[in-house]
């Protein structure tokens, strides 16, 4: 890909407007949301969104969500609003929650990864809610990082992984939650979680008065038969895939793909914290013995909140001081817990040791 200048711009009106008609031209920015970094491009400009793609790596299937500025912006994209939709965007629009809706033909396939149905949201960061409204389109913006990497929680990842492949980055705060939006597909009589966050199962049970389901991928450790070029098979977790079925077709990002990984490997410790924390004791002796250096996640009070706030932040700090091997404490998987644990899992490659 060809180099380009990389523009730092502030959050101020007149930074905001330049970043704006960079997207209006067909450019890519970066911008803060209250989950991570997103990575902006013109949703309904096919040759735009295809530009995202192309400076994160990453594979054309996977679905980008697309940003909007207001409640009745949704009606752009879609002609099926349910009363379901209209309960959760009472609930939690502006916020970290993503509706996948059945997609309008002005949607262009590049956007929804070659599907029918589109995924929206409407953030609540004021500098994301000022971009999309001086744009005055909606902003297609997974995060702002290089296909696979930790998300982005700070101007600075951005620049580590995107500098000279994007135009612009708005240079502003760490972002608050953390994690990317909790994702739900609306499609269905009964909704369900295609990717949980900081919005919960039960939350999104409460506003809707029924239930609400989680998608079996979730659940799941990817298993399937690789065939080398003499033909001969073996099992495991072929590189960069996250689903042994290759013809998934992901309605949601980080479905199909390997997402968050530290360029260190990482193994995840489960089980009653004090016998978890000897292991970890152990295990990084003997790696310091062996000469390595060994990077350790630990959250002492189980805060999930803090977790997911401090977890890519802490992936991204031990890939700046070169560790060897990342030694991470699984966390209960309830609630938030749930939601940085997928993402503490997809990091490590499913590689979880009980103790």
């Amino acid at each position: 890909m060809e180099k380009k200048e990389t523009i730092l711009l502030g959050t101020g009106e007149e930074d905001i407007l330049r970043a704006a008609q960079i997207l209006q031209e067909g450019g890519l920015v970066a911008f803060p949301t209250e989950t991570v970094y997103g990575l902006g491009a013109n949703a309904l400009d096919e040759e735009a969104a295809a530009k995202i793609y192309a400076a994160k790596g990453r594979p054309s299937d996977n679905p980008m969500i697309v940003h909007i500025g207001s409640k009745e912006e949704l009606g752009g994209l879609t002609d099926t609003i349910t009363e379901d939709m209209e309960r959760l965007m009472e609930a939690f629009w502006p916020g970290p929650l993503t509706m996948v809706v059945p997609a309008k033909s002005i949607v262009p396939k590049v956007t929804t990864g070659g599907l029918t149905t589109v995924a929206v949201r409407f953030p609540v960061h004021p500098t994301a809610q000022a971009l999309i409204k001086a744009s005055g389109i909606p902003i297609a913006a997974p995060s702002a990082n290089a296909s696979g990497r930790p998300s982005p929680t700070e101007a600075i990842h951005v620049i580590d992984d995107l500098n000279g492949r994007i135009d612009g980055v708005i240079m502003g705060d760490s972002c608050e939650i953390g994690i990317e939006s909790t994702v739900v597909d609306m499609t269905e009589e009964t909704p369900a979680i295609l990717r949980p966050g900081l919005l919960t199962r039960e939350q999104l049970e409460k506003a809707l008065g029924k239930p609400v389901a989680i998608d079996p991928a979730l659940l799941e450790k990817p298993d399937f038969v690789r065939t080398n070029q003499e033909g001969q098979q073996s099992r495991g977790l072929e590189e960069g895939l996250l689903e042994g079925e290759r013809n998934l077709k992901p309605k949601s990002p980080g479905m199909k793909y390997r997402h968050y990984a530290p360029k260190a490997e990482m193994i995840i410790l489960r089980g009653e914290p004090e016998k978890v924390k000897l292991a970890m004791a152990e295990e990084k002796m003997k790696r310091a013995e062996q000469g390595q250096k060994v990077g350790v996640i630990f959250y002492d009070d189980q805060d999930p909140v803090r977790a997911a706030h401090d977890f890519f932040a802490q992936l991204r700090a031990f890939d700046k001081t070169g560790v060897d091997v990342i030694f991470a404490a699984a966390l209960e998987e309830d609630g938030v817990g749930f939601a940085v644990m997928n993402r503490m899992i997809k990091s490590a490659g499913y590689h979880i040791i009980d103790v």
